[in-house]
């Protein structure tokens, strides 16, 4: 996606984005990688538990030039297994503020299913409905085959993709699976975003402690250095600030744009010593 310089930037594409910037540190700590003593018998690593279950909501607002430009919701679901391998749905929900629809009306609907082992995207949606324009976007992703089947607006396609090539909502969830909140970790992951494979990069900058609506919290700043513009519309690289706790949950994004930034804070979903 790109955009002229008199268009509007796209709000729902934050909340794709803020999975994009997690999704990146994970892939370097993948739990396939694996550590063992040499002077005793490996014995099997269970893998850590999840930081996230199904029933999770987190509810951002998006401001833009100080004006409450949108809110964005993603949820965690559950879902039905497959060739008895549990499942689960992430879904993302982004829609414009009533003062911004008047002028550019944004309803974007993303849902990816995920291998919960693996955690590979499976199948992923995309209803993107902004201003004018309305498309729909269809992935099957086969890993060990190295390809993913796309349908935009029911034109069909085979793609070559990495075999570990994340979605733009998985990645977050990924990250936040996975991440060492350590000041100067990097890393660079496949994500695969509208027929185009990329390689991300992240870095965590530093830790900083941060209040909001959810309490006061240690947080790692991370830097997402972004090669194209596509999901965010953004005019440089990208931060996303996690909590240090079990949960490693997104509590603020910022990007700059076209005009000015766009901050998205975590409302809803999260509280200091329990959730929501």
């Amino acid at each position: 996606m790109f955009c002229r310089r008199n268009q509007l930037p796209h709000f729902s594409v934050f909340g794709l984005f803020v999975l994009l910037a997690a999704t990146f540190l994970l892939w370097v700590f993948s739990p396939a990688m694996s550590f063992s003593d040499p002077t005793r018998q490996e014995q099997p690593v269970a893998p850590p538990p999840l930081p996230f279950s199904a029933g999770e909501r987190l509810s951002f607002d998006l401001t833009w030039l100080a004006m409450r430009a949108g809110v964005a919701t993603m949820e965690v679901e559950e879902h039905e297994a497959q060739e008895g391998r549990s499942q689960i749905q992430l879904s993302l929900i982004a829609r414009s503020s009533p003062v911004v629809t008047k002028f550019y009306p944004v309803d974007n609907r993303v849902a990816s299913t995920v291998d919960i082992e693996s955690f590979l995207p499976r199948h992923m949606t995309f209803a993107r409905r902004e201003g004018k324009r309305s498309n729909d976007f269809d992935y099957t992703f086969r890993h060990s085959e190295g390809l993913v089947t796309a349908v935009k607006d029911g034109a069909r396609t085979e793609l070559p993709i990495p075999m570990d090539a994340q979605d733009a909502i998985s990645c977050l969830y990924f990250v936040r699976k996975v991440l060492p909140m350590v000041p100067g970790a990097s890393l660079v992951m496949n994500v695969h975003h509208d027929n185009k494979n990329y390689k991300l990069e992240v870095r965590v900058e530093a830790l900083e402690m941060l209040k909001g609506s959810w309490g006061k919290r240690q947080t790692a700043r991370v830097l997402v250095i972004m090669p194209f513009q596509g999901i965010f519309l953004n005019e440089g690289n990208i931060r996303v600030w996690f909590t240090t706790d079990d949960r490693r949950v997104p509590v603020r994004m910022k990007a700059k744009v076209i005009i000015g930034s766009i901050v998205a804070e975590l409302m809803e979903g999260y509280r200091v010593g329990g959730s929501s």
